[in-house]
């Protein structure tokens, strides 16, 4: 009966990591760049693995002039487009029909007078209004670093089996600053160009921390007493993670540093939002009699969740 547990939790490990990579989150992106005369032209990219057909994008008071057909670049299909307006499109509306659950669209509008605006459209708000008076803060990096994290199952597992070694409030303290540490400084290093790690071996080593993790959950006592050592030493590879997304959505040059600080931010909103749920979770399944089965299962179904990342991502390597 206890090996047929375990075979349960493995394979129901092993398809629900299928469903989950089936099932990304990734933002489509549209970013403009005002010309004369009220032309603007620039890129629109939609995600390839969307579920369903690619999202529309219409302008109050402009005409589309050209589109080219798409062509695959990475995880986009990538289109150049050119509008032409009547009038500047400070002040009008940009609305998207098709978006999902998981495809939001990050809008990014240059203008002519140097000013940036940055907008992110939902399925709950597929249209807005671009303001006459632009903020100088990129606040959608804030909700993307949000999405990011809450659509990152990987590192949301990482996190979830982090806890399991953490003793005390004062460890648990640790632990989280170090992981938040150690990514805040890839994260920056990498957006900045100067560290470059080629993205699909950083994902191929991201899934082996979690396997490594799913080892020190089952055999916990290594760590017990010093969880933050893990979580900075592989919170680093996450951060690298975390860079390479961002860098894919795109990131608006003019305020670099801003965006890069309000993507962070969003990605430790995101780590408070879930580490609540998480601890109670935890805290309810470790009591003292069930407490090594408990940590038996979330190993199994940690390490085989971490060990179909690792087999996907390095075929595709």
């Amino acid at each position: 009966m206890k090996h047929l547990s375990k075979f349960i939790v493995i394979t129901l490990g092993l398809s629900l990591g299928l469903l989950l990579q089936a099932h990304e989150m990734n933002p489509a992106r549209l970013s403009l760049e005002e010309g004369d005369d009220g032309a603007y032209s620039g890129l629109w990219m939609f995600p390839v693995n969307a579920v369903g057909l690619p999202a529309e994008v219409s302008f109050t008071d402009c005409k589309e002039e050209n589109r080219n057909l798409p062509e695959v670049q990475g995880k986009y299909l990538v289109s150049n487009i050119e509008i032409k307006c009547n009038e500047s499109l400070k002040g009008k509306e940009i609305a998207f029909k098709g978006l999902t659950r998981l495809t939001d669209a990050l809008v990014s509008v240059k203008f002519s007078d140097q000013t940036t605006f940055e907008g992110l459209a939902t399925i709950n708000s597929p249209k807005f209004d671009i303001p006459d008076e632009v903020s100088i803060y990129p606040t959608s990096y804030f909700w993307l670093g949000i999405e990011h994290l809450l659509s990152g199952i990987d590192h949301m597992l990482f996190v979830f089996g982090l806890l399991f070694l953490v003793s005390g409030a004062l460890n648990l303290i640790k632990t989280i600053t170090a992981f938040t540490l150690a990514h805040s400084i890839t994260l920056a290093l990498s957006v900045l160009d100067i560290v470059s790690v080629p993205q699909a071996s950083t994902e191929a080593f991201i899934a082996l921390t979690i396997i490594y993790l799913a080892l020190e959950v089952g055999d916990e006592e290594q760590y017990e007493s010093t969880p933050w050592l893990i979580a900075f030493g592989f919170g680093l590879l996450h951060g690298l993670g975390f860079a390479g997304a961002l860098t894919e959505i795109g990131i608006n040059n003019e305020n670099l540093m801003l965006s890069l600080l309000f993507f962070n931010i969003g990605i430790e909103a995101g780590q408070l939002l879930v580490l609540p749920l998480f601890g109670i979770v935890i805290y309810l399944l470790k009591t003292e009699k069930i407490k090594i089965e408990v940590n038996a299962f979330a190993s199994y179904f940690i390490g085989s969740l971490g060990t179909y990342w690792l087999i996907e991502r390095v075929i595709s390597i």
